[in-house]
């Protein structure tokens, strides 16, 4: 009975709606990530599972450097139960609008797009977890609040199934 209610949880969690880029947008601000990653940025976050319990916080450091066509992202995090992660990623602008992107754990390349004040990036990565590592995909959407805000939230998936979410809020010091 049990794996009945759970077969059914995660099929009902599938059909929730997700973002798309041809969302209507909430505001006249454009991203560039190139602009709002360059520098030092710091995040906040969370790892929730498909039941809504929080599983894992963090907070990571960002420095970001921007030569003309990449975008290279030094990210430090330090989790909750003190554990640290370090992860670099490299994207490359491929287009006025679209990204292609690599780090250490990516199997094979993330690509993403930017729409108004909105980012839409996919990739599969072997996630290092506390007792090994887990492959997952990542439907990972961003969109500027503000300036110096942005919210991210991401779909995790394993096997193609719903697995949980990561809600983390980045913020660039005044």
């Amino acid at each position: 009975m049990k794996r009945i209610l759970l077969l059914c949880a995660l099929f009902l969690a599938a059909c929730t709606g997700k973002p798309s880029l041809d969302d209507a947008t909430l505001s006249e601000r454009t991203l560039n990530l190139e602009e709002f990653f360059e520098g030092e940025t710091v995040a906040y976050g969370q790892f929730q599972d498909v039941f809504g319990t929080v599983r894992r916080r963090f907070e990571v450091q960002i420095e970001g450097t921007w030569d003309g066509t990449d975008l290279t992202l030094v990210e430090d995090f330090l989790y909750e139960d003190g554990s640290t992660e370090r992860r670099v990623w490299t994207l490359t602008k491929t287009g006025p609008e679209t990204w292609m992107g690599t780090a250490p754990g990516v199997i094979g390349k993330a690509f993403g797009e930017e729409r108004g004040d909105t980012f839409n990036w996919r990739y599969t990565i072997d996630l290092p977890v506390p007792d090994g590592t887990l492959r997952v995909t990542f439907d990972d959407w961003m969109w500027l609040l503000t300036e110096d805000r942005l919210l991210n939230r991401a779909y995790m998936k394993k096997f193609g199934v719903d697995i949980g979410e990561v809600i983390i809020m980045f913020e660039r010091p005044e």
